[in-house]
């Protein structure tokens, strides 16, 4: 493995280490392409910023300080900068054009919520029975992907559910269809392998055997050790093997102003 395109600061307020351990740590590991991805900074208009985000006011320090970890790198490690971003459709208009005012090199889909995260929003993670929410997030997420500015979902399978099998499948395998049709790909997410916690949820990496989908691996790292981390790769493999998934270790980029796939 040597991308990994899922790397948090401590600017998010859950994250530990700084950028330039967490890129020597890449570094010594073999990694030679690496993202930086944090939780995007976004206030709604109400003013609320949510304490796991990148706050507004640290948002052109968060650029500014890869950017020159970048330039010092150069020639032994390639980075690029973006964002793991929800999607809201009331607020999708605004965080794309925060995104793109900060020149945000590639976004990542990372649906925690439903709707939005203003308090008392629905928390994807928490267990549940209720069909309208899986809907509404399998409803968000393929919405998410149309959209075309998602380089790849972060742990599509993160819902909860806890209800019937078969309506699980139905509205997993959508996710699952707009993610082969649209050439997104999905990520086998690794710090979920690491805690210990419901994803990699397996039934729904079958599905994404079945349809056909492309699986790329993240380190999701928050701290400096999980930068490289290893000791779950041979598990991220055995998913890959076990469901048949086509397994893409170089992703393309996509540009969320042009809406362009590159390069790395």
């Amino acid at each position: 493995m040597t991308v990994n395109l899922h790397t948090h600061t401590y600017r998010c307020g859950h994250a530990k280490g700084t950028e330039r351990e967490y890129i020597e740590r890449a570094l010594a590991n073999g990694i030679t392409h690496m993202g930086f991805s944090d939780h995007m900074p976004f206030a709604f208009p109400d003013g609320h910023e949510s304490k796991f985000r990148v706050p507004m006011a640290e948002a052109q320090n968060y650029m500014d300080t890869l950017r020159e970890l970048r330039e010092e790198y150069r020639g032994r490690i390639q980075i690029r900068i973006g964002f793991e971003m929800e999607y809201y459709p009331l607020y999708y208009t605004q965080m794309l054009a925060v995104a793109n005012k900060l020149e945000a090199e590639y976004l990542i889909l990372g649906q925690h919520f439903i709707g939005n995260e203003l308090p008392g929003a629905l928390h994807v993670m928490k267990p549940q029975l209720s069909e309208a929410h899986l809907i509404e997030y399998a409803d968000t997420v393929v919405e998410a992907i149309e959209s075309g500015v998602f380089t790849y979902v972060a742990h599509p399978d993160v819902f909860n559910f806890w209800g019937d099998d078969a309506v699980y499948d139905e509205q997993m395998r959508k996710i699952c269809r707009a993610s082969a049709q649209n050439r997104i790909p999905l990520e086998i997410n690794f710090l979920g392998l690491r805690d210990g916690r419901r994803y990699p949820h397996f039934p729904f990496w079958k599905i994404a055997g079945e349809e056909g989908c492309t699986a790329v691996f993240g380190f999701d790292a928050h701290n400096v050790k999980s930068a490289y981390d290893g000791g779950t790769l041979p598990v991220a493999e055995w998913i890959v093997k076990q469901y048949g998934l086509r397994y893409e270790p170089h992703p393309l980029l996509i540009d969320p102003k042009t809406k362009k796939r590159y390069e790395f």
